[in-house]
């Protein structure tokens, strides 16, 4: 299946972060002006850097460990906008219902970011 896949864009574990990522961007635009710099950035960023990281393993295919070091930084940011999420809704800037629903997309990313980490060689190239 991995390598089939012309690019990391192709992914559906990319596409449901890129798509996570949006839809964080979209309300975070309504979070308070003070947050600005605190946990706007930091929700994007943190959100943001799922695709990077992913886009970076995919190109460093053909070296399992740097695919895996890269999955895993992958899966850290993952965890931390799983994180920022949790203060969004304890700020309440996200309705629980909105929150719950993303946090559950997040978790299906994470098990899919796991099953690429502990299982990689149908992604390698080399």
């Amino acid at each position: 299946m991995g390598k089939f896949a012309a690019s990391a864009k192709e992914l559906e574990v990319y596409k449901m972060a890129y798509g996570l990522s949006m839809e964080l961007f979209e309300l975070s635009k309504k979070f308070p002006a003070e947050e600005k710099y605190a946990l706007t950035s930091q929700i994007r960023r943190s959100s943001r850097s799922v695709c990077a990281n992913l886009r970076e393993a995919w190109a460093k295919r053909r070296y399992q460990a740097h695919f895996i070091s890269k999955l895993t930084d992958c899966d850290g940011e993952n965890q931390e906008t799983d994180t920022h999420m949790d203060f969004a809704r304890d700020c309440q800037y996200i309705d629980p219902s909105t929150i719950q629903r993303l946090q559950d997309i997040n978790q299906q990313i994470g098990r899919m970011l796991g099953k690429m980490i502990t299982n990689p060689k149908p992604w390698i190239t080399a």
